[in-house]
């Protein structure tokens, strides 16, 4: 993956802001899912270039819907 700069990083952001504000959870429960999910560095991070051409809203329902869908392919142990 190509060096993160504050682009790629203010583009997560948005990501789990929005997209926690869609599901009604706090940023903080939306990010550790995201992590726990591996989401933000392996769909948020490195298609920066693809995703930022998208709205704010379109990133958030696309997050959302690739959490619920990883988390139910991919269910993790705590």
């Amino acid at each position: 993956m190509e060096q993160l700069d504050y682009k790629n990083i203010h583009l997560a952001i948005i990501a789990i802001e929005k997209g926690a504000k869609l599901m009604k959870v706090p940023p903080q429960n939306m990010y550790m899912r995201l992590k726990k999910q591996g989401l933000i560095h392996n769909f948020l991070l490195p298609y920066y270039d693809e995703l930022h051409t998208q709205s704010a809203e379109w990133l958030a329902e696309t997050t959302v819907e690739t959490l619920k869908n990883w988390e139910e392919a991919l269910p993790t142990t705590t």
